[in-house]
């Protein structure tokens, strides 16, 4: 169980009290999980009932779990989602206690009264930094205070960066909770201060220099952000663009800060500057990629965009390519990553006078012959044999050591740069293993924390990296040559991926990413694994018998070496082509799968007689290596269960530095030393230290924020619908004195529409909304009014799809005035142009193109038809449907009231049953079977199956009618389709 530390216990005892709502800010790492587990185990009793909001599944679980081990198991946290039914929720609710619910099913719930609202006991709401006026959160609370005035309601977030949009942002967050106290809690806080420093980690840092290539391309790649950054604010002069710098490309959100900076003007902005703001983001990842993926991954990854950037998905020429890659500084990226792979040296042409059997083969006598004529050399100059080999004997030596890989191409010197920190990581274990040795006659069994080691790295792709190199690392061989093995085979897979990149090119197909290791390129068990063991056993037997060593052949080039053999500029992609030719030619000249040969070297069997717990027993603790990604408050537990003295953080993390912190002060006694890791001014050492600014600013401006804010008044919502009956009273009609109608203003929402933020908006500008779920249409407004509303990306995929035609037939069979509401974002352009950035707006329809003007008559070669022409199909073929277009969700709300006003409202009972099954049994039972077979049928779809099972009382009756009256009850296509089907079996 986690510990509390002083300021842990400061906190809780200032926000446990149960009549006062607050906010709590804390720095990431410093246990916000703790302190939330501790206040709901505080609340854990049946006569409470406490509801978590805004909890993701992973935190759920963690939640449920640490609460179990603090004692809440009866019955402790409880989750509804989406697969719990109505009836077992209001049965929770009724039970009380703790409960973890999703935002959409907490707001229907109260809409419906399923749940008490007035006996709730108090919310805990995590991430509050996502609150919005648009926010489900921001709606659960107005719904919550309209009913509940005493229960209270907590807020939780440790992402201080990002409470800094808009103005005065933290007001915006309290005011939309209805809070009026805020607890900021950063790392230079008093209590935490002093209550961490008092037993503080024993922290090795280590900053790794770079290979010179890495430094080159690192430098480059830098220079071509600056580049494009550059571009980018010469091509939008008149956009405020300042806060784009290097410092701040490091992170992931710049490249959402950049696109939201651009949005209100992004259908106007050029194909320039679109692809800009994509080159942003690959260079940023390129940065990461440089020091996280191994050099041929790299490479790879550089190749792919070389291929991506010159051609289509078609195999056309790209108009618009990146800038960035005809600069000077893409070719120094481009060139140095290949010289870390391998060189290609120009292959001499055999002599003619040799016969090709002439081979540099030599024999066990042969080569005891040259090695005692390098031995009486180096003792006549007075040297060392090795050298003498290396200096004299021109290299003999070093070949037999090395000799040339059969399955390299000629020409080919693999160099294989390995990442620095690889060799680093090797040398700390050592020393690890070292002190561990000097620690054991000191420590007892008693002794607090265990010999794990504990290695943390920023992805699971550096994770499975660093088990790989420890897997197969030399402990033997030189600093920068350990990994040679891993990077060999890495090599064999680079090698089949080009040469399956030339044939699927040959084959008209599109390419494939490098698989991410040896098991992505590995045969199924039945692809002839044991034949490729077998012959792995006869060639060792063979060599064995016969032992031949190469003799003579040049030794592998170094990195210095290598650089003026290397063409110069960027690498086009002819070159790429012709390598990858000339590396498939010579795979299919070996006739070796290399797949087969990578799993062949790799698998290692042993006989069943050995000991069973030598390969299957538990490992001691200074035997286990233990390497994790980093992630959220479950490290805490983590390091809670496993009690590591020795922790190596391969990449610099701030909060796991506090989780340290954290964890050395929980358990004292406990003696911890942590290697932290950084490459030498890198980008990684750039993000660690601006991240740390950017938290320490961000605490700062919210300090001087709450010092300076001003507490908004709520009112009271049930007032203000009183005084806005009495405004709406018009003296122009009947000089006022008409009766006004006390009914409240109502919309029909369908339950599905609770994933937007339009209900919400309704909710807020005076109406009552209603969640009962449609048949037809989104939003039921009066009794003849019915809107279906469509986002853009929706608008286009239901053009696609052909749903939206089905929706327009419904809504025009049914209601009176029909509406499509066509709603646009808020902070993006108001405009159809921006339609063109929809990918699925370019996908192909599954309709077939069809003789009359259908909506749904879309394929590849209208692709590109303009969403305009599609809407005036629409309006042709369903001559009733109107359109309304709404800039932003808020322009929907008060449309929405002004459609409202001074008319009927809209009655639930008769919305539900408007084009669902009339019979409360039908659909039930036997008529279960005839429902499936009608769903079958061309034209009949879920959405209409009820209304036909409502106007045929079998299908007998339905195949008896004529097509007028199919049409009459489906709609002139699909009753077509239908009919056609049923006489003819023809199906369009």
């Amino acid at each position: 169980m986690s510990v509390l530390l002083p300021f842990h216990k400061s906190i809780l005892e200032k926000i446990h009290d149960p009549a006062a709502s607050e906010l709590v800010l804390l720095a990431r790492g410093l246990g916000l999980r703790r302190i939330v587990c501790k206040l709901l185990q505080i609340y854990d009793s049946p006569n409470n009932l406490v509801l978590l909001v805004n909890a993701t599944q992973e935190e759920e679980a963690a939640i449920g779990e640490e609460l179990g081990i603090m004692g809440c198991r009866n019955p402790g946290l409880r989750i509804v989602g989406f697969e719990t039914g109505r009836k077992d929720r209001q049965d929770l609710y009724k039970k009380g206690g703790l409960i973890s619910i999703t935002s959409q099913i907490f707001t229907v719930d109260m809409l419906t009264s399923d749940i008490p609202t007035h006996l709730i006991t108090g919310i805990l709401i995590l991430h509050a930094e996502k609150v919005t006026p648009t926010s489900a959160e921001a709606f659960i609370v107005r719904l919550y205070r309209e009913k509940n005035k005493n229960g209270f309601l907590k807020a939780f977030s440790d992402q201080p960066e990002h409470i800094t949009s808009g103005m005065s942002p933290l007001r915006t967050i309290m005011k939309e909770l209805q809070l009026r106290t805020v607890h900021i809690y950063p790392r230079f806080h008093a209590e935490i201060k002093e209550s961490l420093d008092r037993k503080t980690p024993d922290i090795v840092e280590l900053h790794q220099d770079m290979t010179e290539a890495m430094s080159e391309i690192h430098h480059a790649i830098v220079q071509c952000m600056t580049t494009t950054l550059s571009e980018l604010k010469r091509a939008n002069t008149m956009l405020d663009l300042d806060d784009l710098t290097i410092d701040n490309a490091y992170f992931r959100s710049f490249d959402m800060v950049v696109r939201r900076m651009l949005d209100p003007v992004w259908h106007k902005v050029g194909p320039r500057t679109k692809q800009l703001v994509s080159d942003l983001a690959t260079l940023r990842r390129l940065l990461t990629y440089l020091l996280t993926y191994d050099a041929l991954a790299f490479h790879a990854y550089l190749e792919t965009l070389i291929a991506a950037n010159t051609t289509t998905d078609a195999g056309t020429s790209r108009q618009h390519q990146s800038p960035w890659m005809l600069t000077d500084a893409a070719h120094t990226i481009f060139t140095y990553a290949k010289r870390r792979c391998y060189v290609m040296n120009p292959v001499p042409k055999p002599a003619q006078s040799k016969p090709p059997q002439v081979v540099n083969l030599i024999d066990e006598e042969e080569e005891e012959q040259w090695a005692a004529l390098d031995e009486m050399e180096a003792e006549a100059r007075g040297e060392s044999s090795r050298n003498a080999a290396g200096t004299n004997g021109k290299g003999k030596e070093r070949a037999r050591e090395q000799p040339r890989k059969k399955w390299l191409p000629e020409g080919m010197e693999p160099v294989l740069e390995e990442l620095p920190k690889w060799s680093l990581l090797a040398d700390i274990l050592h020393e690890i293993e070292e002190e561990m040795m000097r620690l054991e006659p000191l420590l007892t069994s008693h002794s607090p924390g265990s010999n794990t080691v504990l290695i943390m790295a920023s992805s699971l792709h550096t994770c499975t990296l660093i088990k790989d190199f420890l897997s197969t690392m030399d402990p033997s061989a030189p600093r920068g040559s350990q990994g040679r093995r891993m990077m060999e085979d890495k090599l064999r897979l680079y090698l089949w991926w080009k040469g399956k990149l030339s044939q699927r090119r040959s084959e008209g197909k599109g390419p494939i990413a490098l698989p991410k290791g040896q098991d992505a390129s590995r045969p199924k068990p039945d692809d002839g694994v044991s034949e490729a063991l077998k012959r792995k056993d006869k060639e060792r037997q063979e060599r064995a018998m016969n032992r031949r060593r190469i003799r003579g052949g040049a030794p592998a080039a170094a990195v210095a070496s290598t650089r003026d053999r290397t063409a110069s500029g960027a690498l086009p992609e002819g070159e790429i082509k012709k390598e990858a030719d000339d590396i498939a030619d010579f795979l299919s000249s070996q006739g070796v799968d290399l797949a087969t040969q990578a799993l062949a070297s790799d698998t290692q069997l042993f006989s069943m007689d050995d000991d069973f717990d030598a390969h299957y027993g538990l490992l001691a603790p200074a035997q286990t290596v233990l390497v994790r990604p980093y992630s959220d408050d479950t490290d805490d537990q983590m390091l809670q269960e496993v009690k590591p003295r020795f922790i190596v953080m391969f990449e610099p993390n701030l909060e796991f530095i506090r989780r340290i912190e954290v964890y050395r002060n929980s358990n004292p006694g406990l003696g911890v030393r942590v290697y932290f890791m950084m490459y030498k001014l890198s980008c990684e050492e750039g993000k660690y230290l601006t991240g740390l600014r950017r938290e320490k600013e961000s605490f700062e401006r919210l300090i001087k924020e709450r010092g300076s804010m001003l507490m908004p008044i709520y009112e009271d919502r049930a007032s203000a619908a009183g005084e806005a009956i009495i405004k709406s009273i018009s003296s122009r009609i009947a000089g006022g004195r008409k009766e006004v109608s006390t009914e409240p203003a109502r919309v029909i929402v369908d339950m599905r529409e609770f994933r937007s933020s339009l209900p919400s908006l309704l909710h807020a500008s005076g109406l009552l909304v209603l969640p009962v779920t449609l048949t037809v249409g989104d939003y039921i407004l009066t009794p003849d009014i019915c809107v279906e509303r469509k986002s853009i990306p929706d608008l286009v995929s239901s053009f696609n799809s052909g749903r939206l035609y089905t929706q327009c037939e419904l809504m025009s069979a049914h209601y009176k005035q029909p509406i499509l509401l066509i709603e646009f974002e808020e902070h993006k352009s108001f405009s159809l142009e921006a339609v063109a950035d929809v990918k699925a707006y370019a996908k192909s329809n599954k309709y077939p193109p069809k003789k009359k003007a259908d909506p749904r008559a879309d394929n590849a070669s209208s692709a590109a038809q303009s969403i305009q022409s599609k809407l005036v199909l629409l309006t042709l073929t369903f001559p009733r449907v109107r359109i309304l277009w709404s800039s932003s969700p808020y322009a929907t709300a008060e449309i929405f009231n002004d459609l409202k006003m001074n008319v009927a409202q809209p009655d639930p009972a008769k919305a539900v049953l408007v084009g669902a099954e009339e019979d409360p049994d039908a659909g039930a039972g036997v008529n279960a079977a005839a429902e499936e077979l009608l769903r079958s049928l061309p034209g009949i779809t879920a959405k209409n199956v009820k209304h036909v099972m409502s106007r045929v009382r079998s299908v007998r009756e339905l195949c008896e009618l004529s097509l007028a009256e199919v049409q009459d009850i489906l709609g002139v296509e699909p009753g077509k389709a239908c009919y056609d089907f049923i006489h003819r079996g023809e199906r369009n």
